[in-house]
């Protein structure tokens, strides 16, 4: 089996239980080209599927063992791609960071705490704010020209009022990579006001520009305390569908809490299989994943030229990571209601809402561009068609 990158493989994903794919339907209502969820349509590594292969062959699948050899893999992944060097026992294993940022929020917050989130923002940090009935402290981020950057002032004001911060880092939808100096202008922010940190890094491998890399917040000195790390091999290698998380926590006694609310709820735990992809993916995916990146990378740069010449009215800033772009329909000169049945009714192309992301997120639709130039050329095509090329 070839081992490198290759983006012209794109499998049939439709009767593969693929939410992106099959769940089309349920999700739009009309059978659309789906550039929404954020997975990929690419295979996961070889040396991911080779390694789930092998132990698929064993006919037992029993509970697994989590052993130190996993840990061992991520922190070398980590020294390697981030020069970070984590203590294994501030290492933990659960089912993925969606379940961790609501058990964060159950357990280290009370009933009257305010917890803030930076809007536009992936949707599960504030509905587990709102699912725990704690107050939702929004903080906008500031957008100019389809570049977004935090209102310290505003963040300030609102610091008193809260007990936990919830940080998308890199930040998903609007693509920033948050500089080192925002970084520890946040985590001094925090420290002052006694504000826990929770910071998903789910898209952090995924960095396009080795000067503008993307930093682990709880790499940053003083992060020893009040801080929780979380990150995945999932976006990095395609297994989302697996559902493992790690968390990285110094803090001994948030630590203790923290793990202590996973076994509670049934999360301190992983997939057998998730077991094995992950720790293969942590060993032998560097390779395969600098061509991924590599591949993101000018697909975002090629996507801002074909956008602008398939539909000049909705203006597009490429991404400093992943594969996500945040569109600005603004142009278009339509409500957001009529915005989303125009993409699905008239496009027949399938993407996320960018009203699904919080307050900031009006007039936006975000597309997943990874998958193969063959479907990018046609969704483009049919948004032409939609909304016109003049």
């Amino acid at each position: 089996m070839p081992h490198g990158f290759d983006p012209a493989v794109t499998p049939e994903r439709l009767g593969t239980a693929s939410l992106k794919w099959d769940g089309r339907k349920a999700r739009f209502g009309a059978d659309v080209l789906p550039l929404w969820v954020a997975d990929m349509d690419f295979p996961a590594p070889p040396c991911i599927v080779e390694a789930l292969q092998q132990r698929a062959a064993h006919p037992v699948y029993g509970y697994p063992f989590f052993d130190a050899e996993l840990k061992r893999a991520v922190l070398g992944w980590y020294e390697r791609w981030r020069g970070w060097r984590v203590d294994e026992a501030h290492v933990g294993v659960l089912r993925g960071v969606v379940p961790a940022l609501y058990a964060a929020v159950q357990t280290l917050t009370g009933p009257e705490d305010g917890v803030i989130v930076m809007t536009p923002v992936y949707p599960h940090l504030f509905k587990a704010v709102e699912a725990h009935g704690r107050r939702l402290l929004v903080n906008p981020l500031l957008e100019e020209g389809g570049e977004y950057r935090i209102d310290w002032a505003h963040l300030e004001s609102l610091m008193p009022q809260a007990r936990m911060l919830l940080l998308c880092s890199p930040h998903n939808p609007v693509g920033r990579i948050w500089t080192q100096d925002e970084l520890i202008r946040l985590l001094a922010l925090a420290r002052r006001h006694g504000v826990i940190i929770v910071s998903d890094e789910v898209h952090g491998d995924l960095s396009f520009d080795a000067a503008k890399r993307h930093r682990p917040f709880g790499s940053l000195p003083g992060a020893e305390r009040g801080v929780i790390t979380l990150v995945s091999a999932g976006k990095s290698f395609n297994i989302a569908g697996l559902e493992l998380a790690v968390s990285v926590i110094a803090d001994t006694g948030l630590r203790e809490r923290f793990d202590e609310a996973l076994r509670i709820g049934g999360l301190a735990h992983a997939n057998l299989f998730a077991l094995v992809g992950a720790e293969a993916g942590w060993r032998g995916g560097d390779a395969w994943l600098r061509e991924l990146v590599a591949y993101l990378a000018d697909t975002a740069q090629w996507l801002r030229g074909a956008l602008a010449e398939a539909v000049p009215a909705i203006r597009y800033r490429p991404p400093e990571f992943g594969y996500l772009a945040w569109l600005d329909c603004r142009g278009l000169g339509l409500d957001d209601a009529t915005l989303q049945r125009r993409m699905v009714q008239n496009a027949r192309v399938g993407l996320n809402p960018g009203t699904d992301f919080g307050p900031g997120g009006e007039g936006f639709m975000r597309l997943n561009f990874a998958t193969s130039r063959a479907v990018l050329e046609s969704a483009l095509e049919r948004l032409a068609g939609a909304f016109g090329a003049g």
